[in-house]
């Protein structure tokens, strides 16, 4: 695949997101960039969000992505009344993320070879509970089916069968049928874009992988779903115990980590590379990217986040 253009949607504008990509873009990483980035967001909100972190910017606005260029920060403006440049989250700025997300899939339903990058966003307001997340948000935008969630690392990735679904709910996702389909698509995402047959490990639900219920989500689920894929010559083992699985002896051999929740593999995998991680949605008609860190409101206006999660996404991509 040769990617194009890479399309960022600013998303929540009280965020540090602004912050990261304007430490991007005034590094050297940008200059050796590759492909043509194009922002889809406020033109007026970033340029006041950049003078107050002391960032001198041009922005290239462009109403086509053909008017794109490299090594421009190409932005096709959305609209957006604001007061102050930062401010708190609300409910305020959900039609203009809503407009930027819409504007993002309609060019890239028109156009071929082009990637997404998605800023955070906050689920309490713009979500507003009717998506676990932002990866089932673009799915039904989309017409897509069971998408999977993949935090990539080079040395290690992880995935949650379950995104976002709250810890007394799990256990009636962990499906064999789920966790076949999932497998799979990351499976044929390391084929056929990394050009690599990867070695997957599958967590257990349960401590130490057993209870003394009567019914075992190990024995009913994750096993024939084990069973299922090594007959399809896919290199996956397990189920293993969540506790000790993280051990360097062990995760050395794997190249991907299935885990039945979120917690249950984003916690070790931010601990091991804390922001030098990515977030990628698999299983949509185009790749999707999400840096791996949430609006981080705490620090905003600050100038005192870690960019390395944003740096990690458009280098990841700009090998395509």
């Amino acid at each position: 695949m040769n990617i194009k253009a890479i399309l960022i949607v600013l998303g929540e504008p009280n965020t540090t997101f602004s912050e990261l990509l304007l430490k991007y873009f005034k590094s050297n990483n940008f200059k050796k960039n590759k492909k043509k980035i194009v922002l889809i967001g406020s033109k007026e909100l970033f340029l006041k969000q950049s003078k107050i972190l002391n960032y001198r910017i041009q922005l290239n606005e462009i109403s086509n992505i053909n008017q794109s260029k490299r090594n421009l920060i190409n932005i096709i403006n959305v609209n957006y009344k604001f007061k102050k440049p930062f401010s708190k989250i609300s409910n305020i700025s959900n039609k203009y993320i809503s407009k930027c997300f819409d504007l993002s899939l309609k060019i890239i339903k028109k156009n071929q070879n082009l990637a997404l990058v998605n800023g955070p966003i906050s689920k309490k307001h713009f979500l507003k509970k009717k998506y676990p997340g932002i990866t089932e948000y673009i799915a039904k935008k989309t017409s897509s089916k069971s998408p999977a969630m993949l935090i990539y690392n080079r040395n290690l990735s992880v995935s949650p069968l379950t995104t976002h679904t709250p810890l007394k709910n799990v256990f009636k996702f962990v499906k064999k049928d789920k966790i076949k389909k999932n497998i799979l698509k990351i499976n044929n995402f390391y084929k056929n874009y990394l050009n690599k047959i990867p070695n997957i490990a599958v967590l257990g639900l349960n401590p130490h992988c057993e209870t003394t219920d009567k019914i075992s989500e190990e024995k009913k689920e994750i096993i024939p779903a084990i069973k299922i894929l090594k007959r399809r010559k896919i290199k996956v083992s397990g189920p293993f115990s969540a506790d000790t699985f993280f051990l360097k002896k062990n995760i050395m051999k794997f190249n991907v980590v299935i885990g039945m929740y979120h917690d249950q593999v984003l916690t070790p995998i931010k601990t091991l590379y804390e922001f030098n991680a990515i977030n990628i949605t698999i299983g949509l008609p185009f790749i999707k990217v999400t840096p791996d860190h949430g609006p981080n409101y705490e620090m905003l206006g600050k100038n005192k986040s870690d960019p390395s999660s944003i740096f990690y996404a458009l280098n990841f991509l700009n090998k395509f």
